[in-house]
C-alpha cells in the first residue's frame, strides 16, 4: 500500500493545507503525523480506521486527528482530498483524541480555499493566520457525529475475519450462521467474541457497518432504493432503520448538508413522499 505524503511540516510555520487526488479502492498504510490533522474529502467517501475504530467519512463530515495518531485510510470513491496540519502549538483547545465532526458551508469553504490558495498564490501570512485562525474555531464548536464501527483488535483471527467479510459485503442476506459457518466457529462462540470484544451483539455491529455504507452510497449519489437492496432491505424497511438509528430519513439526505440539517428539516410526511418517488 502507498505511503502518506504530507507537506513539509517545519516549527517556524503554524499550519499547511494539503490538495491531492485519490482513486477509489486506493489504501494508504497505517501512520501518523507530527502535526494535528484535519482529515477531509471535498468530493468522495474515506473509510478510516483509528486504533479499534472505523470511521466513514463523507464530505459532510472530517475527522479531528491529535498529532501522533496512528491512521490508515480506504478510498471508498475517487476521494479530492483537502486536509489543514496545525502545529500543536495553536490546538491547545481542541480535543486531545480522535474525533469526528460535522462539515457546515463555512467550514468546508474554508478547508477547500486555504488548500486551493496555498496552491495557487504566493503564501500571504496575514491571510493564511485569519483564515486558520477562523476554521479553528469552526472546528471547536462543530457538531460530532456517533457513527464509529468498533473493530476487533485481531487477537482472534475467526473474530477478526467475520468482521471484515461483514464490511465487504454487509447485506442481511447473509445471516450469522453463514458467517459463522464460514469462518469455522459456532455462533454461541462468534457470539460471545462479539459482546466482550466490540460490546455490542452481531445484529447490532452489522447494522452500524450498514449505515455507514449507506451514507456513503448516498454522499456519492446513490439512490435510496438502490442502497436498500443492496443491504437486503425493502426501501421502506430501510428508510425506517436509518431514520431510527440517525435522526433522519434518507432521502432527507444532501450532499451539501449535514445529517442534523437533514434531521431538523425532513418531516417523515416528506421522507415518505420522497422515498415513494424514489423506489
Amino acid at each position: 500500500m502507498p505511503k502518506a505524503r504530507p507537506p513539509e511540516l517545519h516549527d517556524d510555520a503554524d499550519a499547511r493545507s494539503l490538495a491531492r487526488r485519490y482513486p477509489r479502492g486506493l489504501r494508504i498504510d497505517p501512520h501518523s503525523h507530527t502535526w494535528a490533522q484535519v482529515l477531509y474529502a471535498v468530493s468522495g467517501v474515506m473509510w478510516v480506521e483509528v486504533g479499534r475504530e472505523a470511521l466513514v467519512v463523507p464530505p459532510q463530515r472530517a475527522v479531528w486527528l491529535p498529532a501522533g495518531t496512528v491512521h490508515s485510510i480506504h478510498m471508498m470513491s475517487e476521494v479530492e482530498m483537502r486536509n489543514i496540519y496545525l502545529h500543536e502549538r495553536n490546538v491547545g483547545h481542541l480535543s486531545r483524541r480522535s474525533d469526528v465532526f460535522e462539515i457546515n458551508g463555512l467550514l468546508r469553504e474554508l478547508i477547500t480555499s486555504i488548500a486551493e490558495y496555498e496552491r495557487t498564490h504566493v503564501r500571504d501570512e496575514t491571510y493564511l493566520e485569519a483564515a486558520y485562525r477562523l476554521a479553528m474555531l469552526e472546528l471547536e464548536h462543530a457538531p460530532r457525529s456517533s457513527l464509529r464501527i468498533a473493530l476487533p483488535d485481531a487477537s482472534d483471527r475467526r473474530l477478526d475475519a467475520l468482521c471484515r467479510a461483514v464490511i465487504d459485503n454487509p447485506s442481511i442476506a447473509i445471516s450469522f450462521e453463514q458467517h459463522a459457518a464460514s469462518v469455522g466457529a459456532s455462533v454461541r462462540t462468534l457470539a460471545r467474541l462479539f459482546t466482550r470484544e466490540l460490546g455490542v451483539g452481531f445484529a447490532e455491529w452489522r447494522r452500524q457497518v450498514q449505515l455507514a455504507v449507506a451514507v456513503s452510497g448516498l454522499a456519492e449519489g446513490r439512490s435510496v432504493s438502490s442502497i436498500a437492496r443492496s443491504l437486503g432491505f425493502q426501501p421502506s424497511s430501510f428508510s425506517d432503520m436509518f431514520r431510527r438509528e440517525l435522526g433522519a430519513p434518507p432521502t432527507g439526505f444532501d450532499p451539501s448538508g449535514t445529517l442534523s440539517e437533514a434531521a431538523s428539516e425532513a418531516s417523515p410526511e416528506q421522507a415518505q413522499d420522497k422515498l415513494s418517488t424514489d423506489g
